[in-house]
């Protein structure tokens, strides 16, 4: 009698395993193919206004009337208190709630930075795009709370997925970011899924991946793993500065200027006389096409990655919308070439080892930077990736683009500590 009580037990769990399954597959599909179709427009709204400022370089002077203009539609739909990626970051831990009037806001006012020539990213934008939707989506199909944290990790990997087309990272970066040492697997599937369709949907309507395949790679030896060491180190301290100064930015924005239109029309005005004073919109917009510049050997000014830093911190802080993880990119970038040509190890390698060490210190996620590792660069550099991303990992600290990202366990010991980064 016990074994047959035990049997149907096990039936019993495999069968809940298996509807749970079918269940997330059905939503993640969905939610997939809803988030790659707005993701696609949002790709091709965004390539759109970057054109379109490259073309006319006197747009910029718009940048503070653009500013206002963002602000009047925050505070038109009431959404005045936005805390952006931070809000989808601290949800997925409690039961917070994700306004679905976050996605259209998010769309709007980062393609209008974009388009005048404010310094933010898309990644982090579609962050919160596809955030706002799984949870308006969760939200509709009455799932429960925890259920509701799975759904909006799901509609961030597909976004990140559909613009970035890195589907394996996509589909691990919001299971790592949120709190750091702990991964929620029970995401994995959905997540997966939603990445990968999302990523299909994207693909089908004609948009490439980005990818910075390069073949002049090093033999793995004592002396190189000590030169990308090194770099690894200093790209931490990079990572650090980059964090410091944009939460600095926008704490020095709101003292100076307390009322949100100023504020907007103040910063669209130091970007802009920031622009004219460098003689160059190279800073501008989220700079995909100069990391491009940078893996093909091209002359990379050696003050870049600290006017990257200025520029973003000046756009953001003043509240401007856009994502940081596109910055840190050509942040990590520029100053890996940079140490590559000075040093004369491997130039296209150490731009590499730069973007993906950088972006590691500023998210708190070595398993995403590993894996976005392979998916932009090729799997040939391995060993160096592994070494400066763990690098990175631990001497980047405590701090962390976003405020509400929480590390759970500690860096240099295997202790529970649960606490907020700087």
């Amino acid at each position: 009698m016990s074994q047959i009580i035990r049997i149907l037990a096990v039936l019993r769990h495999g069968l809940q395993c298996f509807r749970s399954f079918l269940k997330w597959l059905l939503i993640a599909i969905c939610l997939g193919i809803l988030v790659g179709l707005v993701g696609t427009a949002f790709a091709y709204s965004m390539s759109f206004a970057t054109d379109f400022r490259i073309a006319h370089p006197a747009v910029i002077f718009g940048l503070p009337a653009g500013g206002l203009l963002i602000v009047g539609m925050y505070q038109l739909l009431k959404y005045e208190n936005d805390t952006g990626t931070n809000l989808i970051l601290s949800s997925i831990r409690s039961n917070g709630k994700i306004p679905f009037r976050m996605a259209p806001c998010i769309f709007v006012s980062t393609v209008m930075t974009h388009l005048f020539g404010g310094s933010a990213g898309r990644e982090g934008a579609a962050l919160q795009l596809g955030g706002s939707i799984g949870s308006s989506l969760g939200t509709c199909l009455r799932l429960d709370e925890k259920d509701q944290h799975i759904i909006t990790m799901c509609g961030m990997s597909a976004a990140f997925s559909a613009l970035f087309g890195t589907p394996l990272a996509a589909a691990i970066f919001p299971m790592e970011v949120v709190s750091v040492g702990i991964m929620q697997y029970s995401a994995l599937v959905p997540c997966v899924v939603a990445s990968l369709t999302a990523h299909g949907v994207a693909s089908y309507f004609g948009l490439m991946p980005e990818a910075f395949p390069f073949t002049d790679i090093p033999v793995f030896s004592w002396k190189t793993s000590c030169m990308i060491g090194f770099l690894a180190i200093c790209c931490a301290l990079v990572s650090v500065l980059f964090c410091v100064i944009l939460h600095t930015a926008g704490h020095l924005y709101q003292r100076v200027f307390p009322n949100a239109y100023l504020r907007a029309f103040g910063g669209g005005c130091i970007v802009t006389a920031l622009t004219l004073l460098v003689k160059t919109q190279a800073y501008n917009g989220a700079g995909i096409q100069f990391i491009e510049g940078f893996f093909e050997h091209e002359q990379v000014f050696p003050a870049a990655f600290l006017l990257k830093i200025l520029f973003t911190a000046c756009t953001l802080g003043a509240g401007f919308k856009g994502g940081e993880i596109v910055p840190t990119f050509y942040i990590g970038a520029s100053f890996g070439c940079l140490f590559g040509m000075v040093s004369g190890f491997s130039p296209n390698l150490c731009t590499a080892v730069g973007m993906a060490s950088v972006f590691c210190g500023v998210t708190n996620s070595p398993v995403t930077s590993l894996l976005i590792s392979f998916e932009l660069f090729g799997y040939d550099g391995m060993p160096y990736y592994l070494l400066a991303v763990a690098i990175s990992y631990m001497l980047s600290g405590y701090f962390g683009l976003y405020s509400s990202q929480k590390i759970m366990y500690s860096k240099f010991k295997t202790h529970f500590i649960d606490r907020k980064t700087y």
